[in-house]
């Protein structure tokens, strides 16, 4: 057996919105927690989120989550009423939120949701401070993606 096999990490991640760095310059990330009911928890627990069609709000000096997707398990208790769509307040410090509250009115920023994840028994979501990207942008970092892409295509087959 190799000494220095890697060891596998476990995956801690519940649900990715690709989509966000395709539309987005992400300037900087922001880690928050999230208020959830016991049903969302379990339902994370299995794996079952989406982030593609949400976004934050700032109001009142607090943070929610919309349009993020939950769905309730069959096994859920049936005294409990379930809404897969409910709006969720995230937790962040005083700091972070007067920062992203001035970024967003004064500068133009959006926030959204980059990804979903366990931390020591707790689901955080990692949000991103962005500029939405136009067309062109769009195409220059697909024609980077390509370029590396066959960059190390080339690379591989020269050392063979």
């Amino acid at each position: 057996m190799n000494s220095k096999a890697k060891k596998k990490v476990p995956d801690n991640r519940i649900a990715v919105n690709r989509r966000a760095r395709h539309d987005y310059f992400i300037e900087d990330t922001f880690e928050a927690g999230m208020v959830l009911q016991g049903w969302e928890v379990k339902s994370l627990r299995t794996g079952h989120a989406q982030l593609q069609e949400s976004y934050v709000i700032l109001r009142d000096g607090e943070a929610f989550l919309f349009g993020s997707h939950i769905p309730p398990l069959n096994t859920a208790s049936t005294h409990v009423t379930t809404d897969p769509l409910r709006t969720r307040k995230l937790l962040l410090n005083r700091r972070e939120l007067s920062q992203l509250i001035g970024l967003v009115d004064r500068k133009g920023y959006t926030i959204v949701p980059l990804d979903l994840h366990w931390k020591r028994g707790r689901a955080k979501l990692t949000i991103g401070l962005a500029k939405g990207k136009q067309g062109h942008d769009k195409r220059a970092d697909q024609k980077k993606k390509d370029w590396q892409r066959e960059k190390s295509r080339i690379l591989k087959s020269s050392h063979r």
